[in-house]
């Protein structure tokens, strides 16, 4: 089931594409065509997949979700709240995505990615720290855009299909790194 998942929001198949049958997937997988059925089915209820008897299966036009979610343009946030709105860079580079990031993005093994980290402010006091790890097979053209002047919350917001998504809210003590940026002391959480 993943690897349809994937090839669906990667867009290897695009929406209304037919995709191939049951027993084609089943060999070119290497698993039962059983198994096949109940992951296209369940992908079906999910509304990622149309499927006909006798026409086939394709992707969906038009996904039915569970839920809406509208992804903040972090500047837009600040200003509409009547604040100035800064941004700095402070770091952009391809390195060893840490475990947790390779599991996310349902990566096999050690995986190099683009990982970008920036401070968004609100009238010169922090407001977010981004911190980004961009998957350049996915999205190739981002290894040519520099975050310097545009965030990377706005460029992909501009240029990316968002089809589903994690949100994960934590508390946790700040890092010394972290502690210049909020003023804060070390054993006081920051959410």
């Amino acid at each position: 089931m993943a690897e349809v998942e994937r090839r669906i929001y990667t867009r290897e198949w695009q929406p209304g594409q037919s995709i191939p049958n049951e027993a084609d997937l089943a060999i070119e997988l290497g698993c039962a065509r059983v198994t096949v059925n109940r992951a296209l089915r369940t992908l079906a209820e999910d509304g990622l997949l149309d499927r006909r008897r006798k026409a086939g299966t394709r992707v969906a036009l038009h996904r039915i979700g569970k839920a809406t979610l509208t992804i903040p343009l972090i500047r837009d946030e600040i200003e509409a709240s009547g604040k100035s709105y800064g941004y700095h860079l402070l770091s952009q580079r391809r390195k060893a995505a840490p475990s947790s990031v390779v599991q996310k993005f349902a990566l096999a093994g050690q995986a190099n990615l683009l990982h970008v980290v920036a401070l968004h402010e609100a009238d010169g006091k922090p407001y977010v720290l981004e911190n980004r790890w961009i998957n350049e097979k996915i999205m190739p053209h981002s290894e040519d855009i520099c975050f310097a002047e545009l965030s990377a919350n706005e460029w992909l917001l501009q240029n990316t299909p968002f089809t589903h998504g994690d949100i994960d809210f934590s508390a946790k003590m700040l890092t010394s790194v972290k502690q210049r940026f909020w003023e804060q002391s070390p054993t006081q959480p920051c959410s």
